[in-house]
């Protein structure tokens, strides 16, 4: 475990596509490790990503990165696993869901024989799904397999109400919980600018501010993957730096507060399925889940989210 030594900090990366080579790259920027190592199944891929990765050293803080195999991932302190396939045409979600669960039934064994005490790290789509497939392959505590969630639905809804209410994102405080897709809740009975509900921070600050139009803005938050796709194909930037904050709430013990994806027990009601909800995020991995206290509907919707989630997975032959 991480404990209280971070001097040495070794990330290992479980898949060179998109999304991984671009959390890569978001490490490498914030200098919060010191090694990184790339792994994939297609080794020119890795390789070539570690490459172009290195030839950046001298404009970043001291840090070794290879390529290899999962060998060379042994004593890493997060693993993240970005590996797995892409959703074909004419495949439902069910499909991939199954395919997924099939590569992380032969990967997840590996991390673990040289990883034992790392933290494991989803990203790989459907996130929560595969969060749960990866506790229940590795047997590691709950606590140290954690999903990248709603971190990025979070941060979309707090830019979209940023641009609604005119300030910075950072000054604005909402969450997205629940699933990371299509039954995701977002808490609009708890977002606030510095403590002060939207609605009246909207009578303190004038008539300036348009009436807030709930379905239109979230409309907006929900659909924004389907956006990018249908522009370049891919969404990986912001995914990569959701998933360098995690990893740097965790590399410098944070105890900060994230909507990463964690098995839930006894929380509004909800056991034995992994979603969203407010973290406390530390070197442990996840040491608490706040229980917010949300109005009904959301609570109901949040209850369908989790309903949603709990289906597919019992259809999983684990």
């Amino acid at each position: 475990m991480l404990g209280t030594q971070l001097a040495r900090r070794k990330v290992a990366v479980i898949g060179a596509g998109l999304v991984g080579a671009t959390s890569a790259y978001a490490m490498i920027i914030s200098g919060m490790c010191s090694e990184l190592v790339m792994i994939d199944v297609n080794k020119d891929r890795a390789r070539g990503e570690m490459l172009d990765l290195m030839h950046g050293a001298s404009f970043v803080k001291p840090v070794k990165i290879t390529a290899g195999d999962y060998k060379d991932a042994a004593n890493a302190d997060i693993v993240l696993i970005a590996a797995g396939a892409n959703q074909k045409p004419g495949e439902n979600r069910l499909d991939l869901v199954i395919r997924n669960t099939e590569v992380f039934k032969e990967i997840i064994p590996r991390i673990c024989a040289v990883c034992p005490d790392a933290l494991l790290l989803v990203v790989t789509n459907p996130v929560d799904i595969l969060t749960w497939v990866t506790l229940k392959v590795s047997g590691f505590h709950p606590s140290r397999v954690i999903g990248s969630g709603t971190v990025l639905d979070s941060s979309r809804f707090r830019r979209v109400l940023s641009d609604y209410l005119g300030l910075a994102a950072i000054s604005v405080h909402a969450h997205i919980i629940g699933e990371h897709g299509d039954t995701e809740v977002p808490v609009w009975s708890l977002a606030n600018v510095a403590g002060v509900p939207l609605a009246e921070f909207k009578r303190t600050v004038g008539n300036n501010i348009q009436p807030l139009d709930k379905d239109r803005l979230f409309w907006e938050v929900k659909n924004a993957a389907n956006e990018i796709i249908s522009g370049k194909g891919a969404t990986y930037y912001a995914i990569g730096l959701a998933v360098r904050r995690i990893m740097e709430a965790v590399l410098r013990d944070e105890n900060s507060i994230l909507t990463v994806s964690s098995l839930l027990e006894g929380v509004h009601g909800i056991s034995g399925v992994c979603l969203s909800l407010p973290s406390i995020v530390n070197a442990s991995g996840v040491s608490g889940v706040l229980e917010l206290p949300i109005d009904d509907g959301e609570r109901q919707q949040l209850l369908r989210s989790a309903e949603t989630i709990k289906s597919v997975i019992d259809g999983l032959k684990l």
